[in-house]
């Protein structure tokens, strides 16, 4: 029985280990480690071998995995910019389905062959592994500069992998596999993706209608709201055994692109919760390892096996995958360095161990030992592998940054504007913007500082405006705020409706 005595402790020891976790945040960014190491560990020193802690509830963390990663996931959709993505899209799902068959198949043949393992172990060790981690790649990839279309491809593969791996691991655990032909399983896996890509599209763009018509009483409702609709299309999709992570990343996907009340505030709160169940979840990962049943030998298959996959079938699955959208071998070779498995591989094999499949603590032993020591090796290099290969650029600031507000009983919308570094809006007039009639900049915010402008303001870099605008011009607002940003003066000659680089 849970008393408020047990709630107590809950709360002093959870508040500690979270706020650790948090300030460690600042440790592994420094050292270039995506911070689930550190979380990990000291899930590790909490359980029985050292602390004492213990947790060997299999379904329980089954249950806390998938809810961790349904919010890691619809984090990874709402702050990704579908303008730069879309069009790595197709290598992305490419390496989200294909590369991922070329990987499974290459592992688990080397495991068996080379190995030793029993094949269905084996099939499971290249399934679990062969999925690339949506938190680390979030984590790492947005530090390290580079073109649009490397993290886009690669923050879409490990925003779509983990449908077809969680499909495809719970058949082989569950024995369906061994008990239908190939083609009913494919069309499995191809029936729970299509329908829960269908789910998170319809829940997305319903989504995005009813936020734009509703009239919360406070703003710190839109953020909850936006993620429920997320957390909505996931508990659907089981519902009619269609995937769920599919269908939250999609919806997702459609929410982070739409034009929502307070879309950056719902970003940041997907944001922090996103931190939260990593922490949470590789915290309870660390747990459930009990390092007294590590052997010489699963370090050995898990070097062996990492081995094969880092420098074998990585490569081999980015090559063949590539063939929908090629792209020259300096980028090819970065995208195989780059797939970060991180701890979704972890959460992956507590599928086995809660279905009972003979030798899933093995596998899990060897999964967590090959996560740690490649995670090490990866992780730190990459910025290096970037530079080395000559696909880095230059990180530059956004030009233009704008955060809506609904006003509804007068049918408008407050813009707020900040003109970033990098935008041609400096130096021109208010009078200049050409604003559609009814807009118009009512409040400029200059270091700390508010003014009232008039047509002649100049405005500078670093400004925040506070623009009002009737709902039915918003959009052609915006747009005409960003002509000026990326046209500067000479986007005064151009109409509210015609096209300007952004």
């Amino acid at each position: 029985m849970f008393d408020v005595h047990q709630l107590d402790n809950f709360l002093l020891v959870g508040s500690l280990v979270t706020l650790l976790a948090v300030l460690a945040v600042r440790i592994s960014s420094r050292a270039g480690l995506p911070s689930l190491l550190v979380y990990l560990l000291m899930g590790v020193v909490l359980g029985e071998s050292v602390i004492g802690i213990p947790f060997e509830d299999a379904e329980m963390a089954h249950a806390i995995g998938f809810g961790a990663l349904a919010v890691i996931l619809a984090e990874g959709g709402l702050t990704t910019n579908w303008r730069e993505a879309r069009h790595s899209m197709r290598l992305g799902f490419s390496l989200a389905t294909v590369g991922m068959a070329v990987s499974v198949t290459l592992v688990a043949v080397v495991s068996h062959f080379l190995l030793g393992l029993p094949w269905q172990l084996s099939v499971l060790l290249g399934a679990v592994t062969s999925a690339t981690d949506a938190a680390a790649v979030f984590s790492v990839l947005r530090v390290v500069p580079l073109p649009k279309r490397l993290t886009g491809a690669l923050e879409a593969e490990s925003g779509l992998n983990d449908a077809p791996t969680v499909v495809l691991v719970t058949l082989i655990s569950s024995g369906a596999v061994t008990e239908h032909p190939s083609w009913v399983v494919a069309g499995i896996v191809a029936y729970e993706l299509v329908i829960g890509v269908a789910i998170g599209l319809g829940v997305g763009f319903g989504g995005a209608w009813v936020m734009r018509r509703v009239a919360l009483p406070s703003s710190g409702l839109y953020p909850i709201a936006v993620l429920c609709l997320t957390l909505l299309a996931y508990g659907a999709g089981p519902a009619v055994h269609a995937s769920g992570f599919a269908a939250v990343y999609v919806a997702a996907l459609v929410l982070g692109n739409s034009d929502l009340p307070h879309r950056a505030a719902s970003r940041s709160f997907a944001e922090g919760l996103a931190w939260l169940a990593q922490i949470g979840l590789f915290v309870m990962l660390g747990l459930l390892l009990s390092p007294g049943r590590l052997s010489v030998g699963t370090l050995v298959t898990a070097v062996a096996a990492g081995l094969v996959l880092t420098l074998v079938a990585r490569p081999l699955s980015v090559l063949i995958s590539s063939v929908v959208q090629p792209m020259p071998w300096r980028e090819l070779a970065f995208l195989s360095w780059a797939g970060l498995r991180g701890a979704v591989p972890i959460v992956f094999t507590t599928i086995p161990l809660a279905e009972g499949v003979e030798d899933a603590t093995q596998l899990f032993d060897i999964v967590f030992v090959m996560v740690v020591i490649y995670t090490l090796l990866t992780g730190p290099t990459l910025p290096l592998a970037a530079r080395v290969l000559q696909v880095a650029r230059r990180s530059e600031p956004r030009d233009l940054e704008v955060e809506a507000a609904p006003l509804d009983r007068v049918a408008a919308d407050l813009l707020q504007v900040t003109i970033s570094p990098r935008s041609r809006m400096h130096g021109v007039e208010v009078g200049e913007l050409r604003l559609p009639p009814g807009a118009s900049v009512s409040m400029v915010v200059r270091d700390g500082q508010a003014l009232v402008p008039e047509r002649r303001t100049v405005l500078r870099h670093g400004d925040d405006l506070v623009v009002v605008t009737p709902r039915r011009l918003r959009e052609a607002t915006e747009g005409r705020l960003r002509q000026v940003s990326a046209g500067g003066r000479l986007a005064q000659w151009l109409g509210p409706g015609d096209d300007a680089p952004v």
